[in-house]
């Protein structure tokens, strides 16, 4: 399945001549120009070779390169917050991961604002996590302080990556609302994304289905 990209900000790069377009095209200036779908191979050799830096914040979905939303203070104090809860309550059997990259597909690298993985001795030197290595993947959306990326990102994160969460399999996803003040539990991973989806706000409780030791207070993870 291909994302509508222009519900997404992407990068424009500059497609090298060996290697093929997708399918589809984009009309520019009267001028119809195909649309280039990258892998997930290619995106890791342009962080390689700099073209990428440490500074751009992007991230692969369905082929294409995307603007992540700036982070701001509430945003990362909530990351902060929510990883240092869950990191406290599995301990040893799982590793969470903040902001770091997850290989879904061939097509779709995203970095998700926490990842709790499945415990593995080498913290995943040699390889990124995969779907099946994902025991719960976290998203926090808050308004930003530009208004044209205010408007998309909980409509980003909600419409376009926790259904590519599920698409590829990964049991279950949450989506910290930070301007509404709920934790959305989506669950129930299909071709089509989550098939379940529960709201719960503060002075709620929260458990993931594959971590059922662990329990969160929506409070404590959405930072006023």
């Amino acid at each position: 399945m291909i994302v509508d990209s222009s519900a997404l900000p992407l990068r424009a790069w500059t497609a090298p001549t060996s290697i093929e377009h997708r399918t589809g095209t984009i009309a520019t200036m009267g001028t119809t120009l195909p649309l280039r779908a990258w892998t997930a191979a290619e995106y890791e050799q342009m962080v390689a070779a700099g073209v990428l830096g440490e500074d751009d914040r992007v991230e692969l979905v369905e082929g294409e390169i995307v603007e992540m939303a700036p982070v701001g203070a509430r945003h990362a104090a909530s990351v902060n917050a929510l990883a240092r809860l869950l990191q406290r309550q599995v301990g040893d059997r799982a590793l969470v991961s903040v902001q770091n990259p997850v290989r879904l597909s061939p097509r779709s690298e995203p970095q998700p604002d926490l990842a709790v993985l499945a415990w593995r001795d080498d913290g995943y030197r040699d390889e990124l996590p995969g779907p099946a290595d994902v025991l719960l993947v976290v998203e926090v959306a808050d308004v930003a302080e530009v208004a044209e990326v205010a408007e998309s990102s909980v409509a980003t994160d909600r419409d376009v990556k926790l259904p590519l969460y599920g698409r590829a399999g990964i049991g279950e996803a949450w989506l910290v609302d930070l301007p509404a003040g709920t934790i959305e539990v989506h669950t129930g991973p299909s071709p089509a994304g989550y098939r379940g989806r529960s709201v719960h706000g503060i002075g709620a409780l929260v458990s993931p289905v594959g971590l059922a030791a662990v329990v969160v207070a929506v409070g404590e993870a959405v930072v006023a």
